[in-house]
């Protein structure tokens, strides 16, 4: 089925991360319309032996009612008739990059799930946020600050997974190879970043903004006053690494995995820029799941979609191609307190009020 698309070390205390075998998750239900159909025109057949067996000219008051109650009443097992899931994703990337991303993630939970799954590309960090809380995206591939933010604004909304590389999240410096900051391996050398100028990528981005800002306050660097000129945002990891390449900011700081990604492929000029620092580790992206989805495709969707994650394997040439395009080795289950300390930070910086 092809993928379709609309357009419209540093933790909190203890944190729990709860590593799931995808042998034992809970098998997804793999509905198909054509059970469905079946089940409707079953249904419809004994509904009609029913009528020319029982029919009488004057029915029952409480017999009529309870047919009607019976015949009226939603099932909880099945989504509700045309219900489409609707996925989403922070443009924290190439939009081509994350259009194939998750294109495959389609395919793949409606393989699974016998769902409807749509991918809606929103343009801005914070688009993802505002369709998430007004019900326009029912699952979202969100940072570790987006997610914190979503789920402050829908009750009951919780995350479900993320990434094994995500418990360990990482953010790193770069800087253009001829301004003279020499590599070094603890917070305290962020405050060779002062006097620079510097980019983060979106304003909302945990990696890319939300941890390199807290680690240069760490090292004693105000954004606000230590920086040449004014902060940039380029928007995006990829545009963060292309400004600094091209010299139009001297420092940067983005997400490790997208960065480990581009050199290995060739697609960094390491001539022009060099990884200056690898910040201490914290939690970071998680899909967040939407309380309606429950309301919407039945009990236990939310359960049957977290499962076909889980269930990805690298060992499946398919589910390795989506593991791949995510940086990861699997999917693993995930809490809602691992990004309290997301939080914390947020709302020292005053990204959360």
């Amino acid at each position: 089925m092809n993928a379709r698309t609309t357009h419209a070390s540093w933790r909190a205390d203890e944190p729990s991360t709860h590593h799931t075998n995808p042998a034992t998750a809970t098998s997804p239900r793999r509905r198909t319309r054509r059970s469905v159909a079946a089940l409707a025109v079953l249904a419809l057949g004994l509904a009609a032996c029913g009528s020319d067996d029982d029919a009488s000219d004057e029915p029952a008051d409480d017999a009529t009612s309870d047919t009607a109650d019976t015949d009226t009443t939603p099932t909880t097992d099945e989504p509700a008739e045309g219900a489409t899931l609707r996925i989403g994703a922070i443009p924290d990337q190439d939009p081509d990059v994350l259009q194939r991303q998750f294109g495959l993630v389609t395919d793949h939970l409606e393989a699974e799930t016998g769902f409807d799954v749509e991918y809606v590309p929103v343009t801005d960090y914070q688009g993802a946020v505002s369709g998430f809380a007004v019900g326009d995206l029912d699952l979202v591939w969100f940072g570790g600050l987006t997610g914190v933010q979503a789920r402050l604004e829908v009750d009951g909304a919780h995350a479900t997974v993320q990434r094994d590389i995500d418990a360990e999240f990482t953010s790193v410096f770069i800087a253009g190879a001829d301004v003279g900051i020499e590599p070094f391996d603890d917070v305290a050398g962020l405050s060779a970043v002062a006097d620079h100028s510097l980019t983060f990528g979106s304003e909302s981005s945990t990696s890319g903004r939300l941890m390199p800002q807290h680690f240069l306050a760490e090292a004693g660097v105000d954004v606000e006053s230590d920086i040449t000129g004014e902060v940039g945002f380029s928007g995006s990891h990829d545009a963060t690494i292309e400004v600094v390449e091209a010299g139009s900011y001297e420092v940067g700081a983005l997400n490790s995995q997208v960065w480990d990604a581009r050199v290995e492929a060739g697609e960094v000029d390491t001539d022009a820029v060099v990884e200056i620092f690898r910040t201490p580790t914290y939690y970071d992206y998680h899909w967040v799941a939407h309380p309606s989805i429950d309301e919407r495709f039945g009990d236990g969707a939310t359960d049957d979609i977290t499962a076909a994650f889980l269930a990805l394997s690298i060992d499946d040439p398919a589910d390795a191609e989506i593991l791949e395009l995510f940086g990861a080795g699997a999917f693993i289950e995930t809490t809602d307190e691992n990004y309290a300390a997301i939080e914390a930070v947020a709302r020292d910086i005053g990204a959360i009020r």
